[in-house]
């Protein structure tokens, strides 16, 4: 190449590269049967080693290429000498090619500020594994019950995401997110994962954008962090289907490719490193990510963690959903 690689590109190569590694830790640790469960604040919100490996792996190779960026992760963890075998300092060539967007292209190191999910759905992560590796399931793995079981576990896998957002100015300009057992259903010789990526004024790639059928409102929303709010304002949506699944990242897939024409979570429990990089990617393909109020959230180093006024997204039609938020949500979120 002629002229050397815009920062942003350089940095979205590395965060692809070792994205891919992350989804590699994930199977790993999913693959040894010991997850190394623990508790942060109860038994809705844990961390594995999966999430303290990947979180040390993304941090600490980002790092090393780019020592200015201010990097967030979501994983209180010690500070500590990362193996190196963690450590990936590859740049995916595949997006080296691409072109950096005229706007980006004069971005400085300290100027960024990285969002990092180590392991959007840990919850789901969890509970396939404790099906996958129940006593049960090696007892009986050729009975029709435990074909279910294995079915469900696989499902939850679906929801697992890691996420490296990126932003400038407070504003989401680009995301990565990986999908560690991403083609499970092909059986066991598959190459399982894939890794989506997006810049805003340049596109999103790594998968085929669809759009759900003109005229259908589906909606997607929390497995497992519901409460009156969130029912209320998906049924004011009023939408034809409702997908309840797991993880932030696994939600803007949905929309991205024409499973859901909206992600509404009317409640505070979602953070910047859970919105950060799919936003960025939602955005690069025409999509938008606000609160329930129609405003966007900020991602500088120095805003307060939680997205504390609900998360509402959309590929098309934000407006209307926006629109029709009950008044008692928008006052409760306030």
């Amino acid at each position: 190449m002629s002229n050397s690689p815009a920062l942003l590109m350089r940095l979205m190569a590395s965060a692809y590269s070792v994205a891919e590694k992350s989804g590699a830790i994930a199977r790993r640790v999913m693959q040894s049967g010991d997850l190394g469960i623990v508790e942060k604040t109860g038994a809705n919100d844990l961390q594995t080693a999966a999430d303290r490996l990947v979180q040390q792996s993304i941090c600490a190779s980002l790092s090393r290429s780019f020592p200015k960026l201010t990097i967030i992760g979501e994983e209180d963890l010690p500070a500590e000498t990362v193996e190196e075998d963690l450590i990936d300092t590859r740049q995916a060539e595949e997006v080296l090619l691409k072109p950096c967007p005229p706007e980006y292209s004069g971005l400085k190191e300290e100027e960024l500020v990285v969002w990092v999910d180590p392991l959007d759905g840990t919850k789901e992560y969890t509970e396939a594994a404790s099906l996958l590796f129940s006593p049960t399931h090696r007892q009986k793995v050729h009975s029709g019950s435990e074909r279910q079981l294995l079915a469900t576990a696989l499902r939850l896998l679906d929801h697992v995401t890691v996420l490296i957002g990126v932003a400038y100015g407070g504003k989401a300009i680009a995301g990565v997110i990986n999908q560690p057992f991403f083609n499970y259903q092909l059986g066991s010789g598959a190459d399982l994962g894939r890794t989506m990526w997006g810049v805003l004024g340049l596109g999103a790639f790594g998968f085929q954008l669809q759009e759900v059928p003109d005229g259908q409102r589906i909606v997607t929303t929390t497995r497992s962090h519901s409460n009156k709010l969130v029912t209320d304002c998906v049924a004011a949506m009023e939408p034809h289907s409702v997908i309840k699944v797991g993880g932030a990242g696994n939600k803007i897939v949905q929309l991205v490719e024409g499973k859901a024409s909206a992600y509404v979570f009317a409640s505070p429990g979602c953070k910047k490193w859970d919105t950060c990089g799919p936003e960025a990617i939602l955005q690069a393909v025409g999509g938008k990510l606000t609160d329930m109020h129609g405003n966007a959230y900020c991602y500088d180093a120095n805003v307060k963690h939680m997205n504390s006024a609900g998360v509402l997204a959309t590929l098309r039609n934000h407006e209307y959903y926006v629109s029709r938020v009950p008044q008692s949500v928008k006052q409760a979120l306030s």
